[in-house]
């Protein structure tokens, strides 16, 4: 849709004002801070236009306007300032995170403590893996009714079970399947640990006592756990101080929402961008019905041994994105560089913005 550099600089003050104030913005106060030159009757003729194209709304008759989720799109992606942190501002980010490292082995939930803290609204912290494999098992027979499996993990974690079996097992089976699992079950990724997998090493160890299953879903358990995402959310009280969750039903039906964790991340293909940028969730692009009415925005980090995180805050379609896209930009680039990435991200990379749909090797 073609609109007027006149139209986005009147844009560009609607929602510039509405971000600050957090009401419906009239003509007069565009006319005050656009520094256009032109009447109010023009302005208050292009603010009709820009409701016509679907980029601002009227609440009411007599009110100012607001954005749509169309016109922060629009804004996000080509009239917003990129702003960036000070030196003061990037190294404060960096000691806070330094000390909380430090401090906690809980990583994850202080990281979203943290983006919480330096955004001022809820966050949510995830680290998604790669899928990992069994490098080694260690079958260990104890007695006649109990042994317990071992299994070192490709990332290098040790898991163990101690298994206790209602029928007698010779130590001669045992060995015989520890052999055979390392044989066949070894470098395979979860979903390859088929029933036609089990039931031929069933067949070899001559096992009619359904060991073989024991340990093939003690495997299994392990591979899944190891894949699966860790998610912490922090900071949901946050939500009450932006006006936009005043309404006790709406904020309450956000906040358990977020409660829920790490799926308000993943539900939008946070982690297609494949890159060290920042992605920007607005409104109805969010598919959770919960998050019609907010905003997601999303960083990317390295957190070393073939996994990445995803850091992110939600709020009102009115939050600062610039602000937000740089603190977001900064904390993911420096968990980056302590968690295990292997270079810094090139220059200039830690204040590009990935927007859903974009080419993301395309600057902007």
């Amino acid at each position: 849709m073609t609109i007027s550099e006149r139209k986005k600089k009147i844009l560009a003050a609607v929602v510039d004002e509405y971000i600050r104030t957090a009401e419906p913005v009239g003509s007069k106060a565009i006319a005050e801070k656009a520094g256009l030159g032109c009447s109010s009757a023009t302005i208050r003729n292009e603010l009709a236009e820009l409701v016509n194209m679907g980029f601002l709304e009227q609440p009411h008759t007599s009110a100012g306007r607001v954005p749509t989720p169309t016109g922060y799109r629009m804004y996000v992606n080509e009239l917003m300032e990129r702003q960036k942190l000070s030196l003061e501002e990037t190294e404060e980010i960096n000691h806070r995170l330094n000390e909380k490292i430090k401090q906690l082995d809980d990583t994850i939930s202080d990281i979203g403590r943290l983006a919480s803290q330096i955004t001022d609204y809820p966050a949510l912290a995830v680290t998604t893996r790669t899928a990992v494999t069994v490098k080694r098992f260690d079958i260990i027979y104890v007695d006649a009714n109990t042994f317990i499996i071992v299994a070192l993990l490709s990332n290098n974690a040790v898991k163990n079970k101690l298994v206790h079996l209602p029928v007698s097992v010779n130590e001669q089976m045992i060995r015989k399947l520890s052999t055979l699992f390392n044989a066949n079950f070894t470098g395979i990724e979860e979903e390859q640990i088929t029933p036609i997998l089990i039931s031929s090493t069933e067949r070899a160890a001559d096992d009619t006592m359904g060991i073989t299953s024991v340990i093939a879903s003690f495997a299994i358990e392990v591979l899944s756990e190891a894949f699966k995402p860790t998610a912490f959310v922090t900071g949901e009280n946050r939500l009450l101080n932006q006006p936009e969750y005043r309404d006790p039903d709406k904020a309450h039906k956000l906040m358990s929402y977020l409660s829920q964790g790490g799926n308000v991340l993943l539900q939008g293909d946070a982690t297609s961008c494949g890159c060290d940028g920042v992605q920007v969730l607005i409104g109805p692009e969010n598919v959770a019905e919960e998050l019609k009415d907010s905003s997601v925005v999303i960083a990317t980090y390295d957190a070393g041994d073939n996994t990445k995180g995803l850091i992110g805050v939600v709020g009102p379609t009115r939050m600062d994105y610039s602000a937000v896209a740089a603190k977001l930009s900064a904390l993911a680039a420096g968990l980056s560089r302590r968690l295990g990435a292997p270079e810094a991200p090139p220059e200039g990379m830690h204040n590009k913005l990935i927007i859903k749909g974009d080419d993301p090797n395309e600057h902007r």
